[in-house]
């Protein structure tokens, strides 16, 4: 669902915001410089190309970001749904926002014919998408940067978008973009 005008409310689903931009997120974090907690990290991280926000007193208070990317292991290339840019008001968080931001994420990405989701996390942040049924990556992901390919210091996480999708094995994922 596309929420083009900004002024309905969501309910208890996730709707695809028409706009969104750093003022967006720097609201939504509370006016924190570094709301993601990225910044120290020598990672150039790629843009989202769509949004999903949960509205609640007419405003976005969760938000996730969704692209389409290309990631190799064992020499056997596909795509992805890459999830990023999740970040939950801090006065709305503990309610389950971020499970139905992601999952309008993930949502899009099913209807757009996507088998698996990959998102790239905090090591504090990863129980909670193991808890939403993440998968912990054994081993760290090297994707895309402006110097060339590196890993990226972050933990990676997989789950199924497709029914009975399963990430492959074959070894260390290597991501064919920035990572988001």
């Amino acid at each position: 669902m596309t929420d083009g005008s900004g002024s309905a409310e969501s309910g208890s689903a996730a709707v695809e915001l028409a706009t969104w931009g750093w003022p967006e997120v720097r609201a939504l974090g509370g006016g924190a410089a570094d709301p993601f907690e990225v910044g120290v990290l020598p990672v150039t991280w790629r843009p989202k190309d769509r949004h999903f926000g949960v509205r609640r007193g007419g405003r976005v208070v969760a938000h996730a970001g969704l692209v389409t990317a290309p990631v190799e292991v064992g020499g056997r290339r596909f795509e992805v749904a890459g999830v990023g840019g999740v970040i939950v008001d801090p006065g709305w968080r503990g309610q389950g926002l971020a499970r139905i931001a992601v999952a309008g994420a993930l949502d899009a990405a099913r209807a757009d014919g996507l088998g698996l989701a990959l998102l790239f996390c905090l090591p504090d942040r990863a129980p909670l998408y193991a808890r939403l049924g993440w998968t912990a990556l054994p081993d760290p992901v090297t994707a895309d940067q402006p110097d060339g390919p590196a890993p990226v210091p972050l933990g990676a996480m997989w789950t199924a978008v497709a029914a009975g999708a399963r990430w492959p094995d074959g070894g260390p994922a290597r991501l064919h973009s920035l990572p988001f």
